[in-house]
């Protein structure tokens, strides 16, 4: 999943042209891109608009446990045929409680204190296939303050992937709210790959093909990963670069996301 591409849920609009822009996943988000007073409405044009939309990983972000439209959302959700749902600011196993008996597939938002403190158990938890780093509200909740660098989420950022390694679902990574800034999207991606990230949270059509771009490996990659797997066994050099075992295993992972992005 190298892009998750959010839409909001009350622009039918929008979410007609998601085919177009070949996101490998969509997020209807009912979420933070709709007033509260617009929730009930947004959540009727959602539903209506996914199923005129032809992709076949829509998500449905739904409101937070014990927010007013919680279990309204769900409901919405499984009536929509989505794919599963993406769960914002899940903190402890009980904020999936309503989502698991709903049977929907999960992807968790990771985007409080708490939420990240608790990552490795929200990871852990059944029906959740992916999670994400939810930046912006992390740093709110910290009463930190967001920098270009990026200094305010290193950790929480590293503690996210950690997690979801450990627990054997995929990550996808921050979003970036420049979205005009292609050059700051593409470098907060590179780091986000190089973290072992499996893609990112895209705002905008032009973000979802810079994605693409950075979590499919080059042709220079490929080629390097080819010639370290031809060193069959032992120590070798390749490139100019010693190459073992553990260089044989990342040649693997990089053909192995290689060819998963040319499937696509």
């Amino acid at each position: 999943m190298r892009s998750l591409l959010f839409v909001p849920g009350d622009r039918a609009d929008m979410i007609a042209k998601v085919p177009r822009w070949k996101p490998d996943a969509v997020v209807v988000d009912l979420e933070d891109a709709v007033a509260g007073a617009d929730k009930d409405s947004a959540r009727s044009v959602a539903v209506a608009a996914i199923a005129r939309v032809s992709h076949p990983l829509v998500f449905l972000r739904v409101n937070a446990a014990g927010t007013p439209w919680h279990l309204a959302d769900l409901a919405a959700a499984a009536r929509a045929g989505v794919a599963g749902i993406a769960l914002p600011k899940v903190e402890r196993p009980e904020d999936l409680d309503a989502a698991q008996r709903s049977g929907l597939s999960i992807i968790g938002g990771l985007e409080t204190a708490r939420g990240v403190a608790n990552a490795r158990a929200m990871c852990e938890q059944p029906n959740v296939v992916a999670v994400y780093f939810g930046a912006e509200d992390f740093i709110a909740d910290m009463g930190g303050r967001r920098t270009r660098g990026g200094l305010e989420v290193v950790f929480a950022r590293s503690e996210v992937c950690l997690a979801a390694r450990l627990a054997g679902v995929p990550a996808i990574d921050q979003a970036v709210v420049s979205v005009h800034d292609e050059a700051a999207f593409t470098a907060d991606a590179e780091q986000g790959r190089a973290l072992g990230y499996q893609g990112k949270i895209t705002l905008h059509p032009v973000q979802v093909t810079l994605a693409h771009r950075v979590f499919t490996p080059s042709e220079q990659e490929v080629t390097h990963a080819r010639a370290v797997l031809a060193q069959k066994t032992g120590v070798g050099v390749v490139d100019g670069q010693m190459v073992d075992d553990v260089h044989r295993k990342m040649a693997g992972q990089t053909l192995a996301r290689w060819q998963q992005g040319d499937q696509r």
